[in-house]
C-alpha cells in the first residue's frame, strides 16, 4: 500500500508598489532551487492564510503587509507532495526587504513577470494575478 501524499497548504502575497510586483527567487539551499515564486509560507494548523501571509512576511522579508485581494486557490500535484496556494495581492505597510530566505527579488511589471523561471506551482497563480490585473485596469 502506498503511504498517503504529503499535501501542505501555502498562503503566498502578490506585492505590489507603483505598478510592479514583487517576484522572490528561491535560495539554493531550499527545495526547488532557484526558482522563482510569490513569497509565502506554511499555513499552521488553525491559522487562516491571511494571518499565515502577515506573519511569513514578517520572517522572511522583513515587512509587514496589507492583505487584500484573495485569488483562486490552486493545488498542484509535483511528484513528492501536493501543494495548495492561498493567493492574496498585498501592499507593503512597513519595514524595507530584507532578504532571510530568499537568493534575489525583483520589482517587475506584471506583463514581465512570464519571463522568470517559476517554480511550477505558481504557473496558475501569475495567470490568475494576470487575468485580475486586467481586470482591475
Amino acid at each position: 500500500m502506498t503511504p498517503p501524499r504529503r499535501h501542505i497548504h501555502v498562503s503566498c502575497a502578490i506585492i505590489e508598489r507603483d505598478g510592479r510586483v514583487l517576484a522572490a527567487r528561491r535560495s539554493e539551499a531550499m527545495s526547488m532551487p532557484l526558482k522563482w515564486e510569490f513569497p509565502g509560507g506554511k499555513i499552521r494548523e488553525g491559522e487562516r492564510p491571511e494571518r499565515c501571509l502577515e506573519r511569513e512576511l514578517v520572517e522572511e522579508m522583513g515587512v509587514r503587509v496589507s492583505v487584500g485581494a484573495a485569488l483562486q486557490t490552486t493545488t498542484h500535484h509535483y511528484p513528492s507532495f501536493t501543494i495548495t496556494l492561498y493567493p492574496f495581492v498585498c501592499a507593503i505597510r512597513s519595514g524595507e526587504i530584507t532578504l532571510h530566505e530568499h537568493a534575489a527579488c525583483a520589482w517587475m511589471a506584471p506583463e514581465e513577470l512570464a519571463s522568470l523561471d517559476w517554480a511550477e506551482a505558481d504557473y496558475p497563480v501569475l495567470e490568475s494575478y494576470i487575468r485580475h490585473h486586467r481586470e482591475s485596469m
